[in-house]
């Protein structure tokens, strides 16, 4: 482990053998090497929050989610969040300090008017707070990727969600491949890359490994960490939770993969512990979506900033 600890802080990366060693260290000295990473960062958690500007009616069959037709959820179903939902919410969030606002949208890909739609309102959220603006609508192409950079988007979500070994046991309407072409896509545009995906839909350790390494070819600025939440209805209901240790042995290696990025929390944290919440942002996490996640239920903005503050962190 110090040998690891010293590459790392010494500006190199961990080779595959490297960072699949990290499964057989113990948790304590994990934990420990990664919080040393995390010292080094600066003390700004990066925040940012998000809005289900469409909502259910996916055609894809990823067995985690909420919002695909192929499950009978009982998630909010509608084509198009009001405008003035969405700047309403982008005001909001700017008055509260956030830094950054997504328009994140159901379905394989958004296309046609309902991208132009969008692309208009994220223009107005651009021009009218100071906000910077994201994006998440699925696996875009070229032209569709370039339509959201001229409306102002300077950075694209698209997760990966988890190893490529696992994935095709949880999805099989897409691939890794497909999302990671669309990633390459906002990339050439200029675009800034968010990444991540999700933990605890019964992945092995190594297949975190995986993951944290396939997550190298996105360059992501940002990977958002969701813990899962067994929706009813949905193939993984009734998925034993992982514990909080394994959570934050989860973050101790993608923070050890990937040492200069924003590991952001994402849904799923509620059910931790306050305690376990500081913990995990002392050994990695230093930025976070905030407020409602989608179909799940996130936290405040103001216990947020209680937690950041008592972390260390200028929200």
């Amino acid at each position: 482990m110090n040998e690891i600890l010293e590459k790392v802080t010494g500006g190199a990366r961990l080779s595959e053998a490297e960072a699949y060693a990290l499964c057989d260290i113990p948790s304590g000295e994990l934990r420990e090497a990664a919080a040393v990473l995390t010292a080094r960062l600066p003390r700004t958690f990066d925040s940012c929050s998000i809005i289900n500007a469409r909502s259910g009616r996916c055609s894809e069959n990823c067995k985690w989610c909420a919002q695909s037709a192929h499950y009978h959820t009982g998630c909010d179903e509608y084509d198009m969040a009001a405008e003035q939902e969405c700047m309403h919410a982008a005001r909001v969030n700017a008055a509260g300090g956030i830094r950054r606002f997504s328009l994140v949208a159901s379905g394989k890909a958004v296309r046609g008017k309902a991208l132009d739609e969008m692309c208009r309102i994220l223009r107005r959220i651009k021009d009218e707070t100071p906000l910077q603006t994201c994006a998440s609508m699925g696996l875009l192409d070229r032209e569709a990727i370039q339509k959201l950079w001229d409306s102002g988007v300077r950075r694209y979500h698209c997760n990966l969600e988890t190893a490529p070994s696992h994935f095709e046991t949880l999805c099989t309407t897409h691939t890794i491949e497909d999302k990671l072409r669309t990633i390459d896509y906002a990339r050439e545009a200029g675009m800034e890359v968010c990444s991540g995906g999700i933990i605890g839909m019964g992945e092995t350790k190594r297949q975190i490994v995986e993951f944290a390494l396939t997550l190298r070819r996105a360059c992501p600025v940002s990977i958002p960490i969701n813990v899962l939440s067994p929706i009813p209805g949905t193939p993984l209901e009734h998925t034993a939770p992982i514990t909080d240790d394994e959570i934050l042995d989860d973050i101790a290696i993608l923070r050890l993969v990937h040492p200069d990025v924003e590991l952001r929390f994402a849904g799923g944290r509620a059910r931790l512990s306050r305690q376990t919440q500081l913990e995990a942002l002392r050994i990695g996490i230093n930025g976070g979506i905030v407020g409602d996640l989608l179909t799940t239920i996130g936290s405040t903005l103001d216990e947020d900033k209680r937690l950041t503050s008592d972390a260390g962190y200028d929200f």
